[in-house]
């Protein structure tokens, strides 16, 4: 069974791709590049939105699924949100997003608060269309440390750790992540495709 990644994300197809192993493609690989709009008020609808676009592209029998993700912090009215990917601006770099966080927790005189980062996996087939969820748990600072991971991964430590996702090693990260629970959660949903019981 062949599955088709809805993203273009360097980060994104590395995470997934190590998850699920040789049997993911990423869209690009089969069709061009294009621009879809997410204008989905939840990480799910954005989700959604973007497996519906490439499955629309690709023959009936493709699986496809997408990750919509990003981190909120509470003590910003969580932000940034369905915004991570674009907070600073639309075609933001990581770094622009992430230096932005950084200036508004600085703003507010906020050395380190409690923060989260959410991961739909949306999942769209002949069958249906399917949405899980996954979540990671710790704090923003003020700062980067670390050059490990990508988006704000330099600022986010996790629950039980005192160095951020960019000075932990990748593999503890794909341990626990919000990405990685939401990818355990669809694989049985992929079994019961592949089995026929959906």
């Amino acid at each position: 069974m062949q599955i088709v990644l809805a993203t273009s994300n360097k980060g994104k197809v590395k995470e997934i791709s190590g998850f699920f192993g040789e049997i993911v493609v990423p869209y690009t690989h089969i069709i061009d590049a294009f621009d879809i709009e997410e204008n989905g008020d939840t990480f799910a609808k954005n989700a959604i939105i973007k497996a519906r676009a490439i499955y629309e592209k690709l023959p009936d029998d493709s699986i496809v699924i997408a990750d919509d993700s990003g981190i909120s912090v509470p003590m910003l009215g969580g932000e940034p949100g369905v915004y991570s990917a674009r907070y600073a601006k639309i075609g933001a770099s990581d770094k622009d997003n992430l230096h932005k966080l950084i200036n508004e927790l600085k703003k507010k005189n906020i050395k380190c608060t409690a923060a989260y980062y959410t991961a739909a996996i949306a999942l769209v087939c002949l069958e249906g269309e399917f949405v899980v969820h996954g979540w990671m748990y710790g704090n923003v600072i003020d700062e980067a440390l670390g050059g490990g991971g990508f988006g704000y991964d330099p600022m986010f430590i996790p629950e039980g750790f005192d160095k951020t996702l960019g000075e932990l090693p990748s593999d503890i990260k794909s341990d626990f992540s919000h990405r990685t629970k939401a990818l355990k959660l669809i694989v049985p949903i992929m079994e019961m495709i592949k089995l026929g019981r959906i």
